[in-house]
């Protein structure tokens, strides 16, 4: 691993694969992190040589999540967050977005690398009056997620799903709109979900790019197009300005003027 990665307990290490690349991992490095091997920098590397606007995807990514948490919170009153795929521990969390803003809320992340899972308990602290939990669990399993995720959170109270990035993984697009509709149908009224995906249809060399990952032995990563995203929040109450490029997605009036990516993502409540 790099000098800087906090190194995960021997567990975990003989269930990491450092042969193959991962993309927590490479998002990981993408965003300026540490926790990655020497085989996701050669992704990495490789990928940004072909499209170096993946770094500006990742980023913009982010800030998208963070915006939506801090509505979620601060205007819409949630303080329970169940986010899966969250990926590698980076700046601006999900709990330390929503605890800043509101100590008492509760959230479980939800992943399948024990590399994820190891930096997460080693990184992650809630304050005290909240609750951070880790489940390690895949999104192909949702009963497996749901019930882990209540012994921290009460389902039978407004919780905000959190989906970013990881739907490209479910390469059946019914499939996926399948694992929403169980996550989000054991959530009462007042629920949210926040979904943003790799779009197709956009940026011709983003999408060649992400072809020739796919073809490299990595896990792939589906795009979407933006159609195929917005289905998604079918039966909900999309928030405005509805599923757009994230840059566009309510940005701070201190950010640069936005720009249309090949990412797109909104929000909506379930009524």
């Amino acid at each position: 691993m790099t000098d800087h990665a906090t190194t995960p307990g021997p567990a975990a290490q003989q269930k990491i694969d450092t042969s193959v690349p991962h993309s927590a991992r490479i998002w990981n490095y993408w965003l300026g992190g540490k926790d990655n091997y020497p085989v996701d920098e050669q992704a990495g590397d490789a990928y940004t040589a072909v499209f170096p606007g993946i770094v500006t995807i990742a980023r913009s990514s982010r800030a998208f999540l963070r915006r939506n948490i801090t509505y979620l919170v601060a205007e819409a009153g949630i303080r329970q967050f169940l986010d899966v795929g969250t990926g590698l521990p980076t700046a601006d969390n999900t709990h330390e977005v929503a605890q800043r803003i509101a100590p008492e809320t509760r959230i479980v992340y939800v992943d399948n690398d024990p590399l994820v899972l190891a930096h997460a308990r080693a990184l992650l602290h809630s304050t005290p009056q909240g609750a951070t939990a880790y489940v390690e669990s895949n999104v192909l399993d949702p009963d497996d997620i749901l019930a882990a995720a209540a012994e921290t959170l009460d389902l039978s109270r407004p919780t905000a799903l959190i989906l970013s990035n990881i739907l490209g993984h479910v390469a059946d697009h019914d499939q996926a709109r399948s694992i929403i509709d169980r996550l989000l149908g054991a959530l009462p009224s007042g629920s949210y979900l926040s979904i943003n995906d790799g779009s197709r249809g956009i940026d011709p060399v983003f999408e060649r790019a992400q072809d020739g990952y796919n073809e490299s032995g990595a896990v792939p990563y589906n795009l979407r197009t933006v159609e195929e995203i917005t289905s998604f929040f079918d039966g909900l109450e999309l928030l405005d300005p509805g599923v757009v490029s994230v840059p566009l997605w309510r940005p701070d009036a201190t950010d640069p003027a936005p720009e249309v990516i090949a990412e797109h993502g909104g929000l909506a409540r379930k009524p």
